[in-house]
């Protein structure tokens, strides 16, 4: 697994964007929020949200530690990019993360929100005098 194979399936889900943080950190968003977290330097360290039941799964497997500083928010951190998760997994657990983070926007921030027309909404008319 590298960085390029992690970015195609994140750049994949919709309205994500991403950014280096912190010297050295590949930060993925969405709608400003992050959702994944990679270091650039080898051996390159994948953080990223998980429920709280994959949290206690993940974390008793050996390569998987709670993410510092993020733990509390139900972040694990796999040490080493593609040395305990293969691709199919880590796609599901990226999309997950994703789906936690949407769940919490606002609905008319998340991906895909249209915005209905209010009912009784006035529209700007312009008057005729007689």
């Amino acid at each position: 697994m590298t960085i390029e194979t992690l970015r195609q399936i994140c750049r994949s889900l919709p309205a994500v964007t991403e950014d280096v943080k912190w010297g050295s950190d590949l930060c993925f968003c969405v709608q400003k929020k992050m959702f994944l977290v990679a270091n650039l330097e080898v051996p390159h360290q994948v953080a990223f949200k998980c429920t709280p039941e994959s949290f206690g799964e993940l974390v008793e497997r050996a390569g998987i530690i709670p993410a510092p500083y993020m733990a509390r928010n139900m972040w694990v951190q796999e040490q080493a990019l593609g040395e305990t998760l293969d691709r199919r997994e880590l796609e599901a657990l990226v999309k997950t993360s994703y789906d936690l983070v949407v769940a919490k926007l606002p609905k008319s921030r998340r991906p895909g929100a249209t915005f209905p027309v209010k009912r009784g909404a006035r529209t700007a008319r312009r008057r005729t005098r007689r």
